[in-house]
């Protein structure tokens, strides 16, 4: 809430959702309406405020806010922790307590419910907590759950410091250097009940794998293009989860080759990865974020000498098929605390459009456009490789020039015959056979209508 919204609340008065309250010697009137705006609709109660809109403000003190949000903590069940902030209005202090609805509900107030009614906040009678707890029906993930057997003494610090670091200069969180490693998880949603979640224990635990032993990533380089090819290499992960995909990551690069490619607009070759590196990360979050962790199965990586897959044990969301991760979608995240934590550091965006960017990221990077799967207990991503390799192009009998025309194509998406005549200072009829060529090799194809319209896409993208 800003100071115009503010002015704004108080010219218009108290309603369903705006309580007004003199001064915090009314605490438990205040603590009445948090219970009656968490079981019934977002609120805002305005501290400093008389019934009749005349601003009286209040005295703050060095910890009046501090103990005003400890008291709302300990004093309802289940626990709220609302945003809490001042403002100045005719140089007189304001305390503004924003609650939003509770997902779990009800919620009481030194063991009594409430609902807001109009201007007021009325006692839940029996019945209605009943009704109320039947129907509020919070998911509680598994992530966001106490991690049974863990302390706050398994969190390693350094891994708070870093991840606080990043997550102020990405996204700018509001926890400053100095907060303790309590109020620093708390403030992450990451501790329940004096307990560290299974989600922190993922991410920041000094031994994750001391409570999880099957979050782990498995690696492996396969010979060939089938499973039953000898292994190259195979590496199995541990540490928090940030550290394993930065180690898959490591892992991947160690065995993909580097694949030549033309830059703006010019013919002179430089090295890429094979596969698009920011396509790699977003998957590999993906599965880290999206996983099963109750299941004993791993995420995998299995590198093939044309394609590469990362497997993620876990399940579309209830009502998904496969193809809906092709379609604009909502984020629905297996992990929903695990996944707004990678969120924090950049890691993940949080509006469902991670597919459609690795589609995107493939495409552009002149690959054919991955494929994902659902095996029942699976979901897979996988990359494939180009057919357009230098051996498949020698083979084809191309000549330097459209062996470099692919080139540009990879970089540029189209080329037209006068385009290819310009780059390689030929005639345009020898340009027109040259693409002739490679359209009956099915290599490019043919797009628009007529002569002047017409222009040429690689077939495999």
């Amino acid at each position: 809430m800003d100071k115009k919204e503010l002015l704004s609340q108080i010219k218009t008065g108290e309603s369903q959702t705006v309580e007004f309250k003199e001064s915090l010697g009314l605490i438990n009137e205040i603590g009445e309406a948090v219970s009656a705006f968490s079981n019934t609709n977002n609120g805002v109660i305005l501290i400093g405020i008389d019934d009749h809109k005349k601003i009286i403000g209040v005295e703050i003190g060095k910890k009046t806010l501090e103990n005003l949000a400890n008291y709302i903590k300990t004093q309802t069940d289940n626990h709220i922790f609302p945003k809490i902030s001042i403002f100045k209005v005719e140089n007189k202090n304001i305390i503004i307590i924003e609650i939003s609805l509770s997902d779990e509900k009800p919620v009481f107030f030194k063991g009594t419910a409430y609902k807001r009614v109009g201007k007021s906040s009325h006692k839940l009678s029996a019945s209605e907590i009943r009704t109320l707890a039947k129907n509020s029906g919070k998911k509680v993930y598994w992530d966001e759950q106490t991690c049974k057997g863990a302390n706050i003494e398994d969190i390693d610090e350094e891994k708070v410091k870093w991840f606080l670091g990043r997550a102020r200069k990405k996204r700018g969180l509001g926890i400053s250097e100095d907060t303790s490693l309590k109020e620093c998880l708390i403030g992450l949603k990451l501790m329940k009940e004096e307990k560290p979640t299974n989600a922190a224990i993922l991410l920041l635990a000094k031994n994750p794998q001391t409570f999880f032993i099957q979050a782990e990533v498995k690696c492996i380089r396969f010979k060939g293009i089938d499973v039953a090819g000898p292994m190259i290499d195979f590496k199995t992960i541990e540490g928090d989860i940030i550290n394993q995909l930065e180690k898959a990551e490591d892992f991947i690069f160690e065995h993909i080759p580097m694949a030549a490619w033309i830059e703006n607009g010019k013919l002179q070759r430089q090295e890429k990865w094979l596969y698009p590196p920011k396509a790699i990360r977003e998957s590999l979050a993906n599965a880290l974020v999206h996983r099963d962790y109750e299941t004993t199965s791993k995420i995998q990586v299995r590198i093939f000498d044309d394609r590469m897959e990362i497997w993620n044990p876990g399940k579309l969301p209830d009502g998904w098929i496969i193809e809906k991760l092709k379609e604009k979608h909502e984020s629905i995240p297996f992990n929903p605390s695990i996944a707004k934590q990678f969120f924090w550091i950049k890691y993940i965006e949080d509006v469902g459009s991670g597919t459609n960017k690795i589609i995107k990221w493939c495409k552009e990077w002149g690959l054919p456009e991955p494929v994902f799967e659902f095996t029942g207990s699976s979901i897979v991503v996988i990359f494939r490789k180009s057919k357009l390799t230098e051996e498949f192009l020698d083979e084809s009998g191309l000549n330097e020039r459209q062996k470099k025309a692919i080139e540009y194509l990879r970089e540029h998406k189209k080329i037209t015959s006068s385009a290819y005549s310009n780059i390689f200072k030929i005639t345009e009829r020898m340009a027109r056979n040259d693409l002739k060529d490679l359209v009956d090799k099915e290599i490019i194809e043919k797009k628009g209508l007529s002569d002047k319209t017409r222009y040429y896409v690689l077939a495999e993208i």
